[in-house]
């Protein structure tokens, strides 16, 4: 019995051993447990709930509305319009394809557009709509929306679509917006969206970056697989800039009107004391409307095979030579160097010979003898042959950079191209060959190596015209709240009685019977103008031809030459220049001044320069 008491002490404090053991063991486990859980709620609680919540919550960034375009009276010229579009949810039908041959039923839906949409909906989750149609008219929604009970997952939304109001009167200007492509999308959450656009040609590109507003953002609760289960918050995307650009925008209507009468032309109207461009227009153009919603490849390359460049602003990067509208600018470097004076008169033929060669008048049994003015009014080449070589290249050329001829002038429009006014070192530099004496009579009639742009000849037209300010153009009054340009322009130092003597020719070229634009004057009294006619060879007729009796319009319309004219108006306080050019145009520079002297009226008729931006 001792025994047996004994055996069963020794196996109570075994137990007992044990049982506090495993009991330590479970404290210290639990300890471990509480201690790390402790750990988790305390010291890692904030991120835990954070990533918790990242799985939970979706944030969605919110596209902002594309700032407007305007003119100066705030008339819209690109604007946003709603865009219905019909679009599929798949899990919401039983059938994906069905539901959409049942919408081809009621919708012109091509077999392409349904094949993609179901590629589409077997990459995506089921969940997301998928854009079937957009730019649906009112018609077209209706139909759809009195259809839906027979269009299971099938709805209409309502976006926003870029419009230009004016289509291709502002094509060239205002520019358009298309899809965002690869090398734009960069860090910019925005440009990652589905069909945000940006900004790709004119006003749009330029300042896209301001016209592209602030995203907002939508915080949507989210269930396991993704679908939203309701929206928790809203930060509303704030708007884009408003730009307000100097442009009479029916003066720019009327004069892209205007130039479609010819092939290829272009005209620039602007202020001639401020610089303020109120019409820049190129034709052919283009619908930028069709851009923001894709181009078709066939209209696309019918654009780039048409030989009169539609695509291109031939306003601002349009290189030509200036013909005799470059005579001003010869006649100025001449009484600035003393090479002639007012009294100055020359005997015109009707050709100039020097050396072995004969350089022709325009006027076959030329002007007999005249003066500058005469010289100015009548265009006479033979004039300004003798008064170029007197001067030479290099004054010529100076004269007519101090005239913005042959640079940038820095205008907004990254198109702007700079043309080329030659001289000794120029010459030498790019062809490794001396300047030649004959190469100073062509260009003293704006002919030769010399390049200019419709916008640099409306620059230099002001120049001669406002008192010899400098002013330069600019077509953006505002951007926001922020004011773009002034007008205070440096003084050029020109001598106002050299100024006064190529102002009076001008006037004759219009007023005066033996004026070579005489037939287009301005007959409203106080609306009279003066400029300049100039015709630009493209092909030179070779002496064959001449005594074949080849005209200019016999000439395949690719080499006929341009015609130009540079104008201003009212003779009496000029206010408005313009700049024409008519490329091949038939009947030389007569094809250009009817174009100018209609411009010059109606400008005078809306008299865009007496109303201050509307900036509200």
């Amino acid at each position: 019995m001792i025994g047996d008491f004994s055996n069963n002490s020794d196996n109570a404090q075994t137990f007992t051993r044990r049982a506090l053991f495993v009991g330590a063991l479970q404290i210290g486990a639990l300890a471990i447990l509480g201690g790390r859980l402790a750990w988790l709620q305390l010291a890692q609680g904030a991120k835990y709930k954070t990533l918790a919540d990242k799985n939970r919550i979706s944030m969605r960034i919110l596209a902002p509305l594309r700032g407007q375009i305007v003119d100066r009276f705030g008339v819209p010229l690109a604007v946003n319009n709603q865009n219905y579009r019909v679009q599929i949810v798949p899990e919401q039908t039983d059938n994906l394809e069905q539901s959409l041959r049942a919408l081809q039923k009621i919708l012109n839906v091509d077999e392409e557009t349904v094949q993609d949409v179901i590629k589409t909906s077997k990459k995506t989750p089921k969940f997301l709509p998928i854009e079937v149609k957009d730019n649906l008219n009112w018609d077209q929604v209706a139909k759809v929306e009195l259809n839906l009970p027979d269009l299971p997952g099938l709805s209409i939304d309502v976006g926003k679509v870029r419009s230009y109001p004016f289509g291709t009167a502002t094509a060239h200007v205002i520019g358009y917006v298309s899809a965002v492509n690869k090398a734009e999308i960069g860090n910019d959450p925005l440009l990652s969206l589905p069909g945000f656009n940006t900004g790709k040609t004119g006003i749009e590109k330029v300042y896209d970056l301001e016209m592209r507003g602030k995203p907002g953002a939508s915080e949507i609760e989210v269930n396991v697989v993704g679908r939203e289960v309701r929206e928790l918050s809203t930060k509303p995307a704030v708007p884009g800039d408003r730009v307000i650009l100097t442009l009479d925008a029916e003066l720019q209507r009327f004069a892209q009107q205007r130039l479609e009468q010819e092939r290829s032309a272009s005209a620039v109207v602007m202020d001639v004391h401020t610089g303020a461009i109120y019409a820049l227009a190129s034709a052919p153009a283009f619908d930028p409307n069709n851009f923001t919603r894709g181009i078709p490849a066939s209209v696309w390359e019918e654009l780039l095979a048409d030989i009169a460049h539609p695509l291109t602003n031939k306003a601002v990067a349009g290189q030509y030579p200036p013909g005799s509208t470059f005579k001003m600018v010869t006649a100025l470097a001449g009484l600035e160097t003393g090479a002639i004076t007012p009294s100055t008169r020359v005997f015109c033929p009707g050709h100039y010979e020097f050396g072995d060669n004969k350089f022709h008048c325009w006027k076959k049994g030329g002007h007999g003898t005249v003066d500058v003015v005469e010289a100015l009014s009548q265009s006479c080449d033979v004039f300004f042959y003798k008064c170029g070589l007197d001067i030479g290249i290099d004054k010529i050329a100076e004269a007519a950079r101090r005239m913005g001829l042959g640079s940038k002038l820095g205008f907004e429009l990254q198109e702007e191209r700079p043309g080329l006014i030659p001289d000794k070192n120029w010459k030498l530099g790019y062809t490794g060959e001396s300047w030649q004496q004959g190469e100073t009579i062509v260009a003293s009639i704006g002919q030769g190596y010399i390049q200019t742009t419709p916008l640099q000849l409306a620059i230099m037209t002001a120049r001669l015209v406002n008192g010899g300010k400098a002013v330069e153009p600019w077509i953006t009054g505002a951007v926001g709240d922020r004011p773009e340009h002034g007008s205070v322009w440096p003084d050029m130092k020109l001598d106002p009685k050299h100024l006064q003597i190529i102002q009076h020719g001008m006037y004759n070229v219009i007023n005066d019977q033996r004026g070579t634009a005489y037939a287009a004057r301005i007959k409203t009294p106080g609306m009279e103008f003066g400029g300049k006619t100039g015709t630009a060879q493209v092909r030179r007729i070779t002496k064959q031809q001449r005594a074949e009796g080849v005209k200019n319009e016999d000439l395949p319309w690719q080499f006929r030459h341009h015609a130009l004219f540079v104008g201003y108006a009212p003779v009496s306080a000029p206010k408005y220049v313009t700049a024409v050019v008519v490329e091949h145009g038939v009947g030389g520079s007569s094809a250009a001044a009817p174009l100018a002297r209609d411009l010059l009226q109606l400008v005078q008729e809306r008299d865009p320069a007496a109303t201050p931006l509307r900036r509200e």
